[in-house]
């Protein structure tokens, strides 16, 4: 993770670990934090961590559906009060996650279960349709899918277009974007995700890490964030000539190590996008070999 991403907790969340006695570390993976055996957890307890973009090659590699994360500063005349959202910024919480398996083999996420196909639906976002995990390759309405796998419960439950939250400014304000966070200030401008643990889920107590009396499980739970690759179609030309030369049949991963075709790899943020008016219809790599 650290090769793209960081998280810290909150002011609010590391003053609170103090006080319980927790230990806070990141971790190559994500991050981890520990109580000690004699710390009581309020059930009600919630704790917020920042994460944020440390390498801008994240934004090549990663399918992020090309929503931008722009911050709007609005008056609001009836409380003298400026209210700052940041929109299409993902809540990831141990409330609204979806799981994967069952007993021993359950795997927790914190994003929510990936949508059907709607009608708004963006480039790269991801969709359940007849049991299916699609990504789509274009703008909706009519956009082209690319089936991950017949079977969506095979697949992470990945970040997807549903983890933003919806925003409800006060009566009155208008301007304010459709989905995202509340800038605050625990909450940096530079925010690109936020996570949100809470002690206890009532509806499936896997995603709790206290027990009855407060005090955190020893079986303790493991949440899962994960982000799909961004994939394009390959285009090959000849270096010397400009024609074009070969197109692969399919989108194929974008990424920072290994190879996912056969050829030669495309280079680092050189994602071409193709449109039919404002609909983008196809991400392009073009290659020159």
């Amino acid at each position: 993770m650290r090769s793209f991403l960081a998280v810290a907790p909150t002011a609010a969340a590391a003053k609170a670990f103090k006080g319980l006695g927790c230990v806070y570390k990141n971790t190559a993976l994500g991050f981890v934090a520990a109580a000690p055996n004699s710390a009581v957890i309020p059930a009600d307890a919630t704790f917020e961590f920042i994460v944020t973009v440390r390498n801008p090659a994240f934004f090549q590699y990663t399918a992020l559906t090309l929503r931008p994360q722009k911050i709007y500063e609005l008056y609001h005349q009836p409380e003298d009060k400026t209210y700052r959202y940041k929109e299409n910024v993902p809540l990831l919480s141990n409330l609204t996650g979806a799981s994967r398996g069952a007993a021993s083999n359950k795997t927790l996420f914190l994003s929510k279960e990936i949508p059907a196909p709607a009608a708004n639906d963006q480039v790269e976002s991801l969709v359940i349709a007849a049991d299916a995990l699609l990504q789509l390759t274009g703008d909706q309405p009519g956009a082209a899918t690319q089936q991950l796998n017949a079977d969506a419960s095979n697949l992470p439950v990945f970040v997807n277009q549903g983890d933003a939250p919806d925003i409800t400014p006060p009566a009155g304000l208008i301007g304010a974007p459709a989905r995202g966070v509340t800038l605050k200030d625990d909450i940096p401008d530079d925010v690109f995700a936020v996570i949100r643990l809470s002690a206890v889920r009532a509806d499936d107590d896997d995603f709790s890490f206290i027990d009855a009396g407060g005090k955190a499980k020893p079986a303790y739970p493991v949440f899962q964030v994960r982000f799909k690759n961004r994939s394009t179609t390959w285009r090959y030309f000849n270096k010397n000539t400009g024609a074009a030369d070969f197109t692969e049949p399919n989108p194929l991963p974008l990424t920072r190590f290994g190879n996912a075709g056969t050829k030669q790899k495309p280079s680092e943020g050189l994602v071409k996008v193709v449109k039919s008016g404002d609909r983008i219809t196809q991400l392009v790599s073009e290659i020159f070999v």
